[in-house]
C-alpha cells in the first residue's frame, strides 16, 4: 500500500510529439508541436489532478522528450521509466472540422523501448493500480512487454484499466491485436473504450449488441463507453447509467478529450476510495453517474483549449458547481 493518502498509480504507453497541421482563420497553414500520445495524456491529467502518478514508460533525451519529461514533472508526476537517447515518437496531426487524423512515426524510438523485465522493474510495489492502453498493446514485441506487466500488476493485486483506444493502420498484426485485445477486455478490472473502437473489435454487429458481447465476455467491474458528442454510459455487473454532455461555450478540438475521461475516472475513484476490487463490487448507482458525469465534464473543458489541456479538480468541481 502506498505511504501516501492518495495511492500511487501506473500509467504505462505511448509518448509522442503530435505536429499539428491547421489552416487558420485568414486561410494560411500552421504547423504547432504539441506533447502528447493517449497513455502519456493519462499521466499527464491524472498528475494535475493530484494524483500519484508513475509514468512507465521511457521518455527521450532529445528536444521533444525534454519538454514531455519537463511536463509531467511539472505535475509531479514520477519518470519511472527513465530516459532513453533514441527519438521521440511523432505524429502528424491534421484537423478536420476539430477532429484529428493521425499518420505516425515511431520505428525505434525511445517509447518502444521497452522489456518485460524493465516494466516490472519500473513497476512500483507502491502501486495499486495500472493503466495501460493505445498504442503499447499494437506492436509485435513492445505490444508482448506490455501485455506481461498488465498481467504481472493484476498478479500483484493491483487493479487495471484498459483503453484501448484504436488506431488501425499502425498495427502490425492486426489478427495478433486483435485477439490481446479481446484478452485485454476480459481480464482489466475497468475498461474505458469509444463507440469507435467498439465498432473494430465487434465489425460484424450493431452498437448495442456489440455492447452486450462485450459485456457478456468480460470480468470488468466498470466498464465506460464514450460517445463523442453523445456523452458517456457506464456498466458494472448490476447497473447502467447514461449522462449527457455539458454544454462546451467554446469548442476547439476534441485531443485528449478521451484521455481525459480516462483519467478522470480512475482519480474519481481513487477519491472515493473505491479504487480495489472489493472496493468497486460497492459502486452505487450515484457513484457511477457522478463518476461518468465527472468524466464529460473534464472532457468538455479539455475540449474548450487546444489540444491536450486537461483541468485539475478543482477546475472540474467548479464546473460542476455551476452546471
Amino acid at each position: 500500500m502506498s505511504k501516501h493518502a492518495k495511492p500511487v498509480i501506473a500509467v504505462g504507453g505511448e509518448n509522442l510529439i503530435d505536429s499539428m497541421h491547421s489552416i487558420d482563420s485568414d486561410g494560411v497553414a500552421q504547423v504547432t508541436h504539441k506533447i502528447g500520445g493517449s497513455p502519456y495524456n493519462v499521466a499527464f491529467a491524472l498528475a494535475r489532478q493530484g494524483q500519484h502518478t508513475h509514468y512507465l514508460t521511457p521518455v527521450s533525451t532529445d528536444e521533444y522528450g525534454q519538454q514531455l519529461a519537463a511536463n509531467l514533472e511539472a505535475e509531479n508526476a514520477i519518470l519511472a521509466g527513465g530516459r532513453r537517447d533514441e527519438p521521440t515518437t511523432e505524429a502528424v496531426v491534421t484537423l478536420k472540422e476539430g477532429i484529428p487524423e493521425y499518420v505516425f512515426h515511431r520505428d525505434g524510438t525511445a517509447e518502444r523501448c521497452v522489456t518485460a523485465g524493465g516494466l516490472s522493474a519500473a513497476l512500483s510495489d507502491d502501486a495499486v493500480h495500472f493503466h495501460a492502453g493505445s498504442l503499447a498493446f499494437a506492436g509485435i514485441l513492445d505490444g508482448a512487454a506490455w501485455e506481461v506487466a498488465f498481467n504481472e500488476a493484476t498478479a500483484r493485486g493491483m487493479t487495471t484499466s484498459f483503453d484501448p483506444n484504436i488506431r488501425a493502420a499502425l498495427l502490425e498484426d492486426p489478427v495478433a491485436y486483435h485477439a490481446r485485445v479481446i484478452r485485454l477486455l476480459k481480464t482489466a478490472t475497468i475498461v474505458k473504450l469509444s463507440d469507435e473502437d467498439l465498432e473494430w473489435i465487434f465489425p460484424d454487429l450493431p452498437l448495442d449488441n456489440a455492447m452486450k458481447a462485450l459485456l457478456g465476455m468480460t470480468g470488468a467491474k466498470l466498464i465506460a463507453l464514450t460517445k463523442g458528442p453523445d456523452g458517456a454510459e457506464g456498466w458494472t455487473p448490476s447497473l447502467h447509467c447514461a449522462v449527457e454532455n455539458p454544454v462546451i461555450e467554446t469548442f476547439v478540438d476534441s485531443v485528449g478529450a478521451g484521455d481525459t475521461f480516462m483519467a478522470t475516472l480512475v482519480a474519481g475513484l481513487a477519491d472515493k476510495g473505491l479504487l480495489s476490487v472489493e472496493a468497486l463490487a460497492s459502486i452505487t448507482n450515484d457513484d457511477l453517474q457522478s463518476l461518468l458525469q465527472r468524466g464529460v465534464q473534464a472532457a468538455c473543458l479539455n475540449c474548450a483549449k487546444e489540444g491536450c489541456n486537461p483541468p485539475t479538480a478543482g477546475e472540474i468541481d467548479q464546473a460542476l458547481a455551476i452546471a
